[in-house]
């Protein structure tokens, strides 16, 4: 069932102890650039470093004392595995990430350094929902699905319930989308607190299947995009998040690799903060101006902020 306001508000509640009130910051130069009013919620500054944490512990908090004990299963690139590994460490539940084998070296380490267990898989050839369900079935864990989960959906939509609460109304509001958990949780708390809002979901361009679902009305899938946004590297949205979507969200928008790199440098040189790809999309579709924003207020979910910085500079010098 579709997750309600009330839901994310009681999932705020839920991991306000433990969850970081990130930052909403501005930048002249940005406002400048794009003649809009520019608000960036800094969800690079979240603990494990994205929003997948609120998502994560919102769903392992309300696991029973028998599913705690047992262990939970997820399977993702780096962020969710990450939040799935924390949130386990901080409430005492096993975990054990499915994890491809060309997955980012920083998010692997990080999700080990929680006291995961990781298990690699080849994504070219392996389905990793099917490894999760083995592994639960063989070990009687849960499965903690990346964002087609109620109990994600409305922790991850936190992220946009205190942005609305320090800027007020936004005209627009731009949010990055893999399988859909953070741009629909973030709709539903527009839809109540902003309900004039534009909520626009930003996709890399060659994983643009949740662009294609929301102009046919139908979910469709592509073959696993080739695309540095290593988080919003999935082949389709999730049905749960397809709906809420389809009811919530007024647009998609695009961002290539290219564009996704040079925006993303531009963030670290003029606002002094480290973004992933990934958390650089919905900013680089306004950069970009795939979108006009002119005279408009608008906010933009920065997901999050771990790259690798190797990689980083090989980028850079290119």
């Amino acid at each position: 069932m579709a997750p309600t306001y009330a839901d994310l508000a009681a999932a705020h509640e839920r991991i306000k102890p433990v969850a970081r009130r990130t930052p909403v910051l501005t930048s002249a130069t940005i406002d400048a650039l794009t003649g809009a009013q520019v608000h960036f919620k800094c969800e690079n500054f979240q603990r494990m470093g994205a929003f997948k944490f609120r998502g994560g512990y919102n769903a392992l908090s309300q696991l029973s004392a028998e599913q705690k004990k047992r262990g939970v299963v997820a399977f993702s690139s780096g962020n969710h595995a990450q939040a799935v590994a924390l949130a386990g460490k901080l409430l005492g539940v096993p975990a054990t990430i499915v994890m491809p084998t060309d997955a980012p070296p920083v998010k692997l380490a990080a999700t080990r350094g929680y006291g995961a267990e990781v298990v690699s898989y080849d994504a070219s050839n392996e389905d990793r929902a099917k490894i999760a369900e083995k592994l639960a079935a063989e070990r009687g864990l849960t499965v903690i699905p990346p964002f087609d989960h109620p109990h994600i959906l409305a922790g991850q939509g936190t992220a946009a319930k205190e942005l609305f609460e320090e800027t007020g109304p936004l005209d627009i509001l731009l949010v990055p989308c893999g399988g859909g958990g953070l741009l629909s949780g973030c709709s539903i708390a527009a839809k109540h607190l902003s309900p004039r809002c534009r909520v626009i979901g930003v996709e890399p361009a060659a994983g643009d299947d949740g662009l294609r679902s929301f102009r046919s009305g139908k979910l469709e899938s592509v073959p696993l995009p080739m695309t540095i946004a290593d988080g919003a590297r999935t082949m389709s949205l999730g049905k749960l998040t397809f709906s809420i979507i389809q009811r919530n969200v007024s647009d998609f928008l695009t961002v290539g690799d290219d564009e996704l790199l040079k925006w993303m440098f531009y963030l670290w040189e003029r606002m002094k903060i480290v973004v992933e790809p990934t958390g650089a999309l919905a900013a680089a579709a306004l950069l970009q101006g795939k979108i006009d924003a002119k005279g408009k207020k608008v906010g933009i979910v920065l997901s999050g902020g771990n790259v690798d910085l190797a990689w980083a500079a090989r980028q850079f010098a290119r």
